[in-house]
This record gives C-alpha cells, structure tokens and sequence, in this order.
C-alpha cells in the first residue's frame, strides 16, 4: 500500500521542523493513518503510537472515557472523534492528536450511509473536525482509503496553517 509521498515528506519535515509530537485514534480507517505514519521519514521523532477501535467498550475503556460520556458523545459522531483526538493525545503525551470513527460500509447503524468524522487536536483543543460522507455503494476498503487520505491531506493543511 503506498500513499502520497510528497503528503508524507511534508508532515514529518513539518513536526520535526516544529518539534511536536502526533499520536492517533482510529476506529473505520482500521490504522491505516498509523500505517502512512510508520512510512514517514524518521517517524520515531514526533510519531508516539496510536490504537485502533472498534467496540464502545473498548473506545471509553482505551481512551479513558466514561461509559457515560461515550453514549452522551454518541458512538459515531463529531463529538466522539474530537473526544478521541484529545484522550489519544493526553495518552501518549504528544502535542498533536489525531482520531477517525464512522463507517466504511452501508449498514443499519449508520442509516445506510457511508460517512466518518476526523477530528484534530493541538495541545489539547480541537482544531478542526470534519465530516466524511461517499457513495453508499462505495466499497469498505476503498472508504478507508479514502478517509486515510483525506485526513492526511487535512493535517496538512492544518500544519500548513501553524507553519504560517
């Protein structure tokens, strides 16, 4: 699997030019975004780690979310993927956080649509959140990489903005 390498060589020179570290959450993109990130030049100096998720239960027991506040996030919303990007970064120690949830195929839980949220957060606020939709025939590997895209594009505009 290869991703876009002038995407990849832009984030690593970009945190290891800032000197801030990144870890990350996933649920639908099954850790596709950790697998680009492992590809990065000299990923050991600002990559931390990151988990993968799939079960509220495992998302409120990994992340150090309540039960409560899970359900109260919903289990594939906005607010679940900011609540990620912060929990993964006070996890890991690191100054950027990273998360995706949703759905990658067309079932009953999500209405029968194909849709995921990213959430970004920078010490520890979010600092953009966006909302995925595709085609609900769109297969699951192809969301995913799609998503996995997508979110890598969207950190980059967001480091491009800090940079600035």
């Amino acid at each position: 699997m290869k991703f876009q390498q002038n995407l990849l060589d832009y984030i690593s020179t970009s945190l290891i030019t800032m000197n801030e570290t990144v870890s990350i959450a996933e649920s639908v993109t099954s850790g596709l975004i950790q697998l680009a990130f492992s590809q990065m030049s000299n990923a050991k100096l600002f990559y931390k780690g990151g988990m993968t998720t799939f079960t509220l239960p495992e998302k409120a027991g990994i992340l150090d979310i309540t039960q409560i506040q899970a359900r109260e996030n919903g289990f594939e919303t906005q607010n679940m993927a900011d609540t990620m990007a912060i929990k993964v970064a006070e996890s890991f120690g690191t100054d950027w956080g990273i998360a995706s949830t949703g759905y990658a195929a067309s079932v009953r839980n999500s209405g029968f649509k194909v849709f995921s949220f990213c959430s970004f957060s920078y010490k520890g606020e979010i600092i953009l959140s966006k909302r995925i939709e595709l085609h609900d025939k769109t297969q699951v590997l192809d969301a995913q990489l799609y998503y996995t895209e997508f979110i890598l594009g969207c950190y980059k505009s967001v480091l491009n903005q800090i940079l600035i």
